[in-house]
């Protein structure tokens, strides 16, 4: 059965990629290894320890509290509840980064909310 300019043209480049699978696999180690050593060389040179460890001690607790309630999770749609749990973990990831933190609390924490976070994200319930 002929095959058509457009068949022709897909198989082509199938086999082009299949062909090039080990060289794009080499070139992705060589970044992986080059920016390990770009890393290795970067600590060296910083013997003071910049590391995340460091740089926590470093950190000055605030007299702020953020509080977010979540009891209107019922009135949402599961879609927004989602949302809101991801908006949720990247406040409390930008708040462990923060110089000064400020104290995160979730209230009303149940419902939809706490399923998804179950499902989805079972490290929350080691948050601090």
């Amino acid at each position: 059965e002929p095959m058509s300019k457009r068949q022709r043209k897909k198989l082509l480049k199938q086999k082009q990629w299949e062909e090039q699978k080990d060289l794009r696999r080499q070139k992705r180690k060589e970044k992986r290894q080059k920016r390990k050593l770009e890393r290795q060389s970067k600590l060296d040179s910083n013997n003071e320890g910049n590391d995340r460890k460091r740089m926590r001690r470093e950190v000055v607790p605030s007299t702020l509290r953020l509080i977010v309630d979540c009891s209107f999770d019922d009135l949402m749609v599961l879609k927004d509840v989602k949302k809101l749990h991801k908006q949720i973990q990247r406040c409390y990831a930008e708040n462990r980064k923060a110089f000064h933190p400020v104290q995160f609390y979730l209230t009303s924490h149940g419902g939809q909310l706490k399923s998804n976070m179950d499902e989805n994200d079972k490290g929350w319930v080691n948050w601090k």
